[in-house]
């Protein structure tokens, strides 16, 4: 636990259930994050991670409960501008395909009517941060680039106006395994000089345990366990949480065997 942590996200009894559903999508979740984590959310499909990404934005807003960002409860505050402030990165990165890359990071600093002095220079920042030649890459349209460069677009567009969290929803999911761990080690890599909170959704117990500074673990809606990697591996919370170790002890094995 952070000493004279800043609480970033409060999830207070939040339930969600969609229409026709037997069961609740999210049900009864209560947690405290702090601001300059990275919380991983592992889980299968159905399990309820991506409903609680998207309440935090409000794509999806709550049956009941509350969702409270730095001190302010959400519900009070028009969506689009709650957006805003949060980035948000998706494994369809959603590039605009007839705007150069230049224009596709700077989409929402136009929006917010920035001058183009600061606009150029923001982009120009973020192509470096995310590992792309501002000279070679800026020009380009996304259908230039390969999958791995696209989503760094995608991630470096989610962080132009500079959102205290980050939303990232199996943002590596379909990118290809060499890839997608140098993606991972490029994220570790922004989120450690930038100090944001981010939320990464995945349903890699791998990706989890080596990104995750904690991991909320889901099962059917539920929360359950919420801990550092360590302690998760350490000491599993119940039958669910053992079988995802279990499962990646199993693939250490046949690695292992053949070594």
């Amino acid at each position: 636990m952070m000493i004279n942590s800043i609480v970033a996200i409060e999830y207070q009894h939040v339930f969600k259930r969609f229409k026709n559903a037997s069961y609740n999508a999210v049900n009864d979740v209560t947690l405290t994050i702090n601001e300059g984590e990275f919380i991983t959310i592992l889980g299968s499909s159905g399990s309820g991670k991506t409903t609680l990404l998207k309440m935090t934005n409000r794509l999806y807003d709550p049956d009941s409960g509350n969702i409270i960002l730095f001190g302010e409860n959400i519900r009070d505050v028009d969506p689009v501008q709650v957006r805003r402030r949060i980035g948000y990165v998706i494994q369809q990165i959603g590039l605009f395909p007839h705007m150069t890359i230049a224009e596709n990071i700077a989409t929402v600093p136009k929006l917010l009517k920035w001058d183009k002095k600061r606009i150029d220079d923001r982009v120009h920042e973020l192509a470096e941060l995310v590992g792309l030649n501002p000279n070679e890459f800026l020009k380009r349209y996304p259908s230039q680039l390969s999958g791995g460069q696209q989503q760094r677009v995608g991630l470096a567009r989610a962080l132009a106006v500079d959102p205290k969290i980050m939303l990232l929803d199996e943002p590596f999911g379909a990118i290809d395994a060499i890839n997608r761990l140098n993606l991972q080690d490029e994220l570790k890599r922004i989120h450690g000089g930038l100090k944001k909170t981010f939320l990464f959704v995945t349903h890699d117990i791998n990706e989890a345990l080596k990104l995750g500074t904690r991991v909320i673990i889901m099962n059917e809606g539920q929360v359950c366990q919420f801990d550092t990697p360590e302690n998760i591996v350490k000491n599993p919370a119940d039958e669910f949480v053992k079988s995802l170790i279990l499962s990646c002890r199993e693939q250490e094995k046949f690695w292992k065997g053949l070594i």
